[in-house]
């Protein structure tokens, strides 16, 4: 199922849920992946791209959270992984700082719902991707290889290593964890 869906509208939230529970019966699941990178806001000192990160990034997954564990706990169970980034951990010189501003956000917003949710059977978890290959049109494919020196494994991640640590997150298989962070980083933030 497809619904066209801006993550920054309360609205458009709402009816992606409406229409999930439609047609599924519940709303077992969410994945807040929706997002943009420091590179796509143009200058990187604008307040327009902080606050175009800040609502994407930051106010997205709050809304989808919000929404989504509220929908779970009527019946008392859920799982909803939140996708950060390794710089919502630390900084960086390259891009707008909005990106890691926003990414640090998603990692404290997810800790918070945890602790909300957790007594209604809702488990709120993120996810810290490292260095993978560009995305779709990305402007900063150049200096991801430079990254590769610097991670103690020494290659990109693939998209697919990242999936696999969702999968678990959303499954009853991390039926006991809640508001932990997984990176998945090849190493790299360890050092």
């Amino acid at each position: 199922m497809f619904v066209r869906t801006d993550v920054t509208s309360e609205v458009d939230w709402q009816n992606l849920i409406t229409k999930t529970i439609e047609i599924y019966g519940k709303l077992d699941i969410l994945i807040n992946n929706a997002g943009i990178s420091g590179s796509a806001v143009g200058s990187d000192l604008s307040l327009e791209g902080w606050n175009r990160l800040m609502s994407v990034n930051a106010t997205g997954v709050f809304l989808g959270t919000t929404l989504a564990a509220q929908e779970m706990a009527k019946v008392g169970r859920g799982s909803i992984v939140n996708i950060s980034s390794i710089m919502g951990f630390v900084g960086g010189a390259e891009g707008h700082p909005g990106y890691s501003a926003s990414k640090g956000a998603v990692r404290l917003l997810t800790k918070s719902a945890a602790v909300r949710w957790g007594p209604q059977g809702v488990r709120v978890n993120s996810v810290h991707p490292g260095y993978l290959p560009a995305m779709l049109n990305g402007a900063n494919a150049g200096g991801r290889a430079a990254k590769i020196p610097m991670t103690p494994l020494r290659r990109l991640g693939e998209p697919i290593e990242v999936a696999y640590g969702v999968l678990f997150l959303a499954s009853d298989e991390a039926s006991f964890v809640t508001g932990t962070e997984l990176v998945i980083d090849g190493g790299y933030i360890a050092q």
